[in-house]
C-alpha cells in the first residue's frame, strides 16, 4: 500500500519524548475527520486495508478499512500506548481492564469481571495505556468501517493472543517486518 502523509500539526510531548495518549487520541479525531483522506482509502470486501500515516511526534500511525465481519483477535501493542478513532461504520473493542504480565507465562486464567465492551461509531475514539490488550472487530453484516490508530512509540512488536472462556493462552509474537 501506498504511503499517504497527512499534514504536520504541532503537539506537545508526553512522557518519555513522544505524545501522550490523549494526544495521541486528538491525532486520531482530526485525521478520522478528514474525509478525502478517508475516501482514499481502498476497500476490499474479503479482507482488512490499510494506509501507514504519519503520526505526531514519531509516532506510528495507520488508517485501517475494516470489511463486514472482520476483527484483530486479541492482541496487545507490545508496551506501546495509543488511541485510535472510527471514521466510517462502527467498531466494537471488547478488553480486558486486569494488567497481564508481559513475559513469562503461556496460558492465563482471567478472573471474572475483568472484560468491557466499547461500541465505537462514526467520530468516537479511545486511549489506551502500554499494557491494554483487546480485540477490535466490525460486527456490522453490511457495512464497511474505516478507523485511524496510532501508537507510540512505534510498535516494537504485537503479541496476540486465543481466547477460550476465561483462558487467555498467547500464540505468537510478531515483529513489525511482519505487518509493514
Amino acid at each position: 500500500m501506498p504511503d499517504v502523509r497527512t499534514p504536520a500539526r504541532p503537539h506537545t510531548t508526553g512522557h518519555g519524548g513522544g505524545p501522550s495518549a490523549s494526544e495521541l487520541l486528538d491525532f486520531a479525531h482530526r485525521t478520522a475527520a478528514d474525509t478525502a483522506l478517508i475516501a482514499s482509502l481502498p476497500l476490499d470486501p474479503e479482507g482488512r486495508t490499510w494506509i501507514r500515516l504519519d503520526g505526531p511526534g514519531g509516532s506510528e500511525a495507520w488508517l485501517i478499512g475494516w470489511p463486514p465481519g472482520t476483527g484483530t483477535g486479541w492482541h496487545d501493542h507490545g508496551g506501546s500506548h495509543g488511541a485510535f478513532a472510527t471514521a466510517a461504520g462502527e467498531l466494537t473493542e471488547q478488553s480486558l481492564t486486569a494488567a497481564l504480565p508481559t513475559e513469562g507465562w503461556k496460558t492465563l486464567e482471567l478472573a471474572d469481571g475483568v472484560d468491557r465492551e466499547r461500541k465505537l461509531s462514526d467520530g468516537r475514539g479511545r486511549a489506551f495505556g502500554p499494557h491494554h490488550v483487546h480485540q477490535v472487530l466490525n460486527l456490522s453484516a453490511e457495512t464497511h468501517a474505516v478507523s485511524v490508530h496510532a501508537y507510540y512509540p512505534p510498535l516494537p512488536l504485537m503479541r496476540r493472543y486465543s481466547r477460550t472462556g476465561p483462558v487467555l493462552r498467547l500464540e505468537a509474537v510478531e515483529q513489525p517486518e511482519e505487518w509493514t
